[in-house]
């Protein structure tokens, strides 16, 4: 459960990341001069925060014209033109407003050449430590304090005083104003970008013994002190606060009993990080990370190393999301650059919702919350952007976006897609299936449900035959032979549009009918639901990624866009599509044997897919990949050539999660995928639909028992169960099981915990 190292980070990549999901901070951890970069969620530029778009809608019936004639490249050309925007191929910028450092706290030491070297990330206990010798030995904890709200940094020196200069700092940068306030017990620097937000970083300044002096105005001279404890806020001009109230909200009464701040940090750290725990019979190599990680990429096996990385991800939600308002974005929350990379913020066609996959299963649910309201925030903004640009009730959701909740294309080439609302109303739907709350389905998702499933009433459009079509339709991003010079092909009806539009109706269709509600609504999403196109079956024997079996431009490409009914959804299964379900591993086997999966992210999506079709060791497999050709020294997830992406290190966990448990269609399937490399352990606090708690244990690979606590009282279903197995409840009493194919199910009630004996 530790990350360590031997040595200080190199560069920022390579850093310790900490967080409480409103603040994020990077341990860099040098030993003279130490640099923590400091990132605040809401703070983006904040210049294009009023963005909007104007009416475009009267341009769809000719867009549409073309595609249906199979004109692919002039209708691809002119939905861009239409409804693209700015940005991407436009030559113009885009709107995208990109996610800014907040600066860096720099803290220098006068000591002599520095021996014994240790830097750690503690993830059970959510600590960072550096320590080392310089004559005494100097030790440094941080830590991002889930209760009190801010990033919390202690520095002792053994046995002795010491001395250190305290500063704030930020890149420089033209289009933002900096202004410093230094006194003894504090640093405070303000930041005003220019047309933009206005921030503040304020760190509070506490020692044991010794003295303060203020140099230059901007340096804080610390002399003689046993103990320094940093505290550290940041407060930015956005949901109605000015940067300096949401800074004095907080602060800390007692910083120096830090004792008490760690066992409350811990033990809030711990109720929702710990309530899931992996634990393997393996040996874990006495070594640091990096050197661990360069055995790995030099054949060496390690199979602890992939749990590590599995636990790194949980840690990694957490830190993102736990205080959080807004979501993680394309680096978490973690950012040093003025102009980051796609300008680290939201794709909705795939990277965050990658990030969420583990939020239900592994007992994180409440850090979905922080998505929830991402949605939320963008639903006023999304139906003026559907009604302005296709003419059509419900909502819009943008391919890419920042925080300010405006609905707008903002990458020519790209951005004409009208899928990634109903993708994130699958998230609503899973917190209802794994939870089972009444109360969250009337109150947030279903409103959400109806206004994608009025979307589709009035932009899905009959063909000759009366199926219902999707027109313009892009199977993100990727194009096909025909398909113009963009790209993005645009057409119709792709296989990822025609999913998301069905699942996304069924979701609305089925709260309507738990909640007894709109009846008529019902029978129209019924009714559409059953007029979608088909699924083909291409001539390789694939499953087709448009409505005709094109060829790819790209055959390598990194998106498996048409496999989402396999991963993350449930549309396909082997046994009510097993035609399908065929055809999707043969659409993965030819994208795999033309060189795909050639980033993080889309290896672990490689990664959950052949978990979900069971074949475990190529799931371990690309697990293994992901660890070994994407990840910094500390494990953090690199889209080539060397940037940091969070969704790659969270889809590497909910692989796992999907090699120990799966659950659809209101089935649990036990170990479906348990890699041969962990042949014994134990799992604790996985979540499953229906409101279940399981645990699991495993010798030679085989499943050894089991517990399941229901949460809602529902009868529970298991697949591929031997006819050995056996159930009984709490008092170890058996409990009776009805029999179906390989299956069994058997009753349960509320808060009782059953076990399941093989």
């Amino acid at each position: 459960m530790k990350l360590w190292y031997q040595s200080p980070a190199r560069d920022w990549f390579e850093g310790l990341p900490i967080g409480t999901g409103r603040l994020a901070a990077m341990v860099l951890g040098a030993c003279k001069r130490e640099r923590v970069a400091l990132n605040h969620e809401w703070l983006w530029t904040g210049v294009n925060r009023q963005r909007d778009n104007q009416p475009r809608h009267d341009r769809l019936a000719s867009v549409r014209q073309l595609l249906l004639e199979r004109r692919y490249a002039e209708g691809t050309q002119a939905a861009n033109d239409a409804f693209a925007g700015m940005g991407g191929m436009s030559r113009t910028p885009g709107r995208v407003d990109p996610y800014q450092p907040a600066g860096d706290l720099y803290v220098e030491f006068e000591h002599g050449p520095a021996h014994e070297y240790h830097r750690e990330l503690d993830l059970d206990r959510a600590v960072a430590t550096v320590s080392y010798r310089a004559g005494k030995r100097f030790t440094r904890e941080y830590l991002a304090h889930l209760e009190e709200d801010q990033i919390l940094m202690r520095v002792r020196r053994s046995g002795e005083p010491f001395q250190c200069a305290l500063w704030l700092d930020r890149l420089h940068d033209d289009a933002c104003g900096l202004a410093f306030d230094t006194r003894s017990t504090r640093l405070v620097m303000d930041g005003a970008i220019r047309d933009g937000v206005d921030f503040r970083v304020q760190v509070q300044v506490c020692t044991r013994d010794g003295d303060a002096q203020v140099l230059d105005g901007r340096k804080l001279l610390l002399r003689g002190v046993t103990e320094v404890v940093l505290a550290i806020n940041i407060g930015v001009k956005a949901r109605g606060k000015t940067a300096a109230s949401e800074v004095a909200e907080r602060s800390l009464s007692t910083p120096l009993d830090w004792e008490a701040l760690v066992a409350a940090h811990v033990a809030s750290h711990r109720r929702h990080f710990g309530s899931m725990r992996l634990e393997l019979a393996l040996s874990e190599p006495d070594m640091p990370t990096d050197e661990r990680l360069r055995r790995l990429r030099a054949g060496a096996p390690d199979p602890a190393l992939a749990a590590l990385y599995f636990d790194y991800g949980r840690y990694l939600l957490c830190a993102s999301s736990a205080n959080a308002e807004l979501p993680a974005n394309l680096q978490g929350k973690w950012n040093e650059d003025l102009r980051p990379p796609w300008d680290c913020d939201y794709h909705h066609d795939i990277n965050l919702q990658m990030c969420y996959w583990i939020a239900e299963t592994t007992g994180m649910q409440r850090y979905a919350e922080a998505l929830f309201q991402h949605i939320e925030r963008f639903v006023p903004h999304a139906r003026k952007a559907a009604m302005d640009l296709y003419g059509c009730r419900g909502v819009l959701f943008p391919i890419q976006t920042d925080a300010w909740g405006r609905s707008t294309p903002e990458s020519f080439g790209w951005a004409v897609w009208i899928g990634a609302a109903p993708w994130l109303a699958q998230h609503l739907w899973w917190h209802y299936e794994f939870g089972l709350d009444a109360d969250f389905l009337c109150k947030r998702a279903y409103p959400f449900f109806k206004d994608v499933a009025s979307f589709y009433e009035d932009y899905l459009v009959a063909d000759a035959q009366g199926v219902l079509q999707i027109v313009p339709s892009q199977s993100p991003e990727n194009r096909f032979v025909g398909g113009g010079d963009l790209p993005v092909s645009l057409g119709v009806s792709s296989t990822m549009d025609v999913i998301l539009a069905r699942e996304a109706l069924r979701y609305a269709l089925q709260a309507a009918e738990i909640l007894g509600v709109d009846a008529e609504a019902q029978e129209r999403w019924r009714t559409m639901r059953a007029t979608l196109p088909e699924l083909k079956i291409g001539r390789h024997g694939q499953l087709q990624e448009w409505n005709e079996d094109f060829d790819e431009v790209e055959p390598e490409h990194r998106h498996v866009s048409h496999l989402i009914g396999v991963h993350p959804g449930d549309v396909l299964d082997p046994e009510r599509t097993p035609e399908l379900w065929r055809a999707a591993e043969v659409s993965l086997t030819r994208r795999l044997a033309a060189g795909g999966g050639h980033t993080g992210w889309s290896r672990s999506w490689v990664a959950c897919l052949f978990a979900r079709l069971g074949r475990r060791e190529d799931a371990w497999e690309h697990l293994q990949h992901l660890i070994t050709d994407f990840a910094t020294d500390s494990l953090l997830d690199l889209h080539p050539p060397r940037i940091f992406q969070i969704d790659g290190n969270l889809g590497g966990t909910a692989a796992v999660v999907e090699m120990l448990l799966q659950s659809y269609h209101g089935n649990l399937h036990l170990l479906p995928a348990l890699p041969a490399a962990w042949p014994e352990g134990r799992v604790d606090g996985l979540r499953a639909r229906g409101g279940f708690v399981v645990g699991m244990h495993w010798c030679g690979g085989a499943l050894t028992g089991a517990t399941i606590t229901s949460t809602r009282g529902v009868p529970c279903r298991l697949i591929h169960a031997p006819s050995g197995w056996r159930i009984v409840d709490a008092m170890g009493r058996p409990v009776a099981v009805e029999r179906t194919g390989d299956g069994l199910a058997f009753p349960t009630t509320m808060d009782v915990t059953y076990t399941l004996l093989v």
